[in-house]
């Protein structure tokens, strides 16, 4: 089913979002990783029937506006000010990567709005990271350096499609990423998200102390967490997952789900999987 498209002016940007189902029914909000867009989702969304499902692209990313700054803690205010705007409440907010991380930011905000927070891999390392130098500085992240020139989204899908990490995602998913991912600019086609844009966005990931937030959050939150293989080595390869094994002990009620099967791309790779997860959090929390 192809969803509704909106577009929202929050803080100076363009933002677009996407409707599934009816309001009335189970509210599910979802948030894509750095360098995805909403319609990521749209493999996930496909298993999850009866729930009323809103996805956002966040600024820098999809159909929304190229509006700097592409900051974590403001694609956290965007993602606030936008729940806020559509006056939402009993959500049930759902996170891959970054989004993961403003999903949280979102929840120790606006608090009552919330029922349950699922977060697959949402990137948030041990509290000992934050309290390092910024990293930023004198370093550009080799993401920078992406392909940005395209002749159809077909050709990046043959491109991609035996390429680690894209070789164990979902052809669907794939699909989507790419069709959706793309801009037409004259002749061929671009990224969406800018491999500069990209690039700065992963290097500004510690400038948020989000621990000042996890400590407010007293909603039930559930960690799902890929294979753990350190810092060093998330630092090389995008599958990994840099997420902290000990991150749910650190909500007030806190738990984790360790999939070392999959990777830190764990909702590209089984959108089937990802909605049981998604659909058992609401079940479980739904309003009493």
């Amino acid at each position: 089913m192809e969803p509704r498209q909106h577009r929202t002016v929050i803080n100076d940007a363009e933002i677009a979002w996407y409707e599934w189902g009816r309001p009335g029914e189970p509210l599910i909000f979802l948030s894509h990783a750095t360098g995805l867009h909403a319609r990521c989702w749209d493999a996930v969304v496909s298993h999850l029937d009866g729930f009323h499902v809103i996805a956002t692209d966040h600024r820098g990313h999809g159909q929304s506006s190229n509006t700097p700054p592409y900051s974590w803690n403001q694609f956290g205010a965007d993602l606030i000010a936008l729940i806020v705007e559509l006056d939402l409440s009993d959500i049930h907010g759902v996170g891959h990567s970054m989004g993961g991380h403003c999903m949280v930011q979102a929840a120790a905000s606006e608090q009552e709005r919330f029922r349950h927070l699922t977060l697959f891999d949402p990137v948030i390392m041990e509290p000992s990271v934050y309290a390092m130098a910024p990293r930023r500085a004198g370093r550009q992240h080799p993401v920078a350096k992406r392909r940005n020139a395209w002749e159809s989204p077909q050709q990046m899908i043959d491109k991609f499609k035996d390429r680690a990490p894209f070789s164990r995602w979902h052809a669907d998913v794939l699909r989507d990423y790419c069709h959706y991912g793309l801009v037409r600019d004259d002749e061929i086609y671009k990224l969406a998200c800018p491999p500069d844009v990209e690039a700065g966005i992963y290097t500004s990931s510690m400038d948020m102390n989000i621990f000042d937030c996890i400590r407010s959050v007293e909603i039930p939150v559930t960690v799902v967490r890929a294979e753990a293989r350190g810092l060093e080595a998330a630092a090389k390869d995008f599958s990994a997952s840099p997420t902290w094994p000990g991150l749910a002990s650190q909500f007030a009620d806190g738990h984790d789900k360790y999939l070392p099967e999959y990777s830190h791309f764990m909702p590209m790779e089984n959108p089937a999987l990802a909605a049981s997860l998604i659909a058992s959090g609401v079940t479980h929390h739904q309003v009493a």
